[in-house]
């Protein structure tokens, strides 16, 4: 019987990890694998954060399948994708920001800040959806399913930025199509 028991809670518990791990919807792939920044460098001097769990003395950092940006570390730091994206893309996360979040992404000459006043309809402190979709040179942003802002995109390819700046936010199921 304890043999048993041990076995239900052994499976109880891997299946709460596998369940844990980031898992791209269909037809997406992940951009962020939950558990390091391979596919990650850094903007300026574009090192490798390959296997890498933190980043830029930690302002990055990798924690329970996100990725974080530290409020407490400070620094105005870049990080982008090593792949380039050049035609139509859908991106989405989800997304947690703290009060004081005004941090930045960037796609194809686009910047988009998240911040109170720029996302409408902005939850400090819970979780939110964040979609970015390309299609041709038009943009556009939406922040729990409703429209923020359309912009239009410059012509040519590029990494998909995030940018620490101030305040804090964690950043899970990042993924594209």
């Amino acid at each position: 019987m304890k043999s048993l028991s041990l076995a239900g809670v052994f499976l109880t518990f891997l299946v709460s990890i596998a369940l844990a791990q980031p898992k791209a919807d269909s037809g997406f792939t992940l951009l962020f694998n939950g558990k390091d920044f391979s596919g990650w460098k850094m903007a300026k001097g574009g090192n490798l954060l390959e296997g890498k769990t933190d980043a830029a003395n930690k302002r990055f950092i990798v924690k329970d399948n996100s990725l974080v940006i530290d409020p407490k570390v400070k620094g105005d730091l870049t990080i982008n994708t090593v792949q380039d994206f050049e035609k139509d893309v859908h991106i989405k996360f989800e997304y947690k920001p703290d009060a004081k979040c005004n941090n930045d992404l960037f796609l194809r000459g686009m910047k988009f800040d998240i911040k109170k006043g720029d996302v409408k309809n902005i939850k400090f402190d819970d979780w939110n959806s964040f979609e970015i979709i390309l299609k041709g040179d038009s943009a556009e942003f939406k922040n729990n399913g409703e429209l923020q802002k359309m912009m239009k995109a410059k012509p040519g390819k590029t990494a998909f930025g995030i940018r620490a700046e101030l305040g804090g936010i964690e950043i899970k199921n990042l993924q594209y199509k």
